[in-house]
């Protein structure tokens, strides 16, 4: 696989430098995955602004925390599984939530099963859905800007999710206690 650098403060392009000082005082650290998307200042600028947007949209810590592990789970990013329980963890998602993602067991209650099949659907018809499936999500309690801000949170994922894959980013030391492979590979 080819190697991508980790980007510090120091080595960073130019444009990098002051988004990887945003992500230090944010997180206490830089984590590997903006080092990473350093290499590309307009791709860790559009990641940060996306988060920040996805996580000021309408949905609660347990929904913001449904639509991300779904589609890391999905797209099976050794990565974001990890870093997102440890999220999970510091936003108090219930356990029980986080476990059933991670597992791909059903969740505590029917509207966050509901987040989860809906967001499923999107990612793997490519948001081609019927309108059946658009009509439940509906009736589960969630509205029409329910399914606008999924795209929002899956276009945060995609940009975390593919750049993990080809760069196979290590999974910073404060989450590696979280560690996670799809059912399939995990042994």
């Amino acid at each position: 696989m080819t190697d991508f650098p980790l980007h510090t403060e120091e080595t960073a392009p130019d444009a990098a430098k002051p988004l990887l000082a945003k992500s230090k005082a944010a997180y206490g650290m830089i984590p590997g995955l903006h080092a990473v998307m350093a290499e590309a200042p307009g791709l860790l600028e559009a990641y940060q602004r996306v988060h920040e947007l996805f996580v000021d949209s309408s949905f609660d810590k347990d929904e913001l925390t449904v639509v991300w592990q779904t589609v890391n789970v999905e797209n099976a990013c050794h990565y974001c599984v990890p870093a997102h329980t440890g999220i999970a963890k510091s936003m108090q998602v219930d356990d029980a939530i986080t476990d059933a993602l991670r597992n791909g067991t059903p969740l505590p209650n029917a509207r966050l099963e509901a987040l989860r099949s809906f967001t499923l659907q999107l990612v793997r018809q490519h948001g081609n859905l019927e309108e059946s499936q658009v009509q439940a999500f509906l009736e589960a309690g969630f509205t029409k800007r329910h399914i606008l801000e999924v795209i929002l949170g899956y276009s945060q994922k995609i940009m975390s999710n593919y750049t993990n894959h080809l760069a196979e980013t290590p999974v910073d030391k404060v989450f590696e206690k979280f560690a996670w492979a799809p059912a399939d590979k995990a042994a």
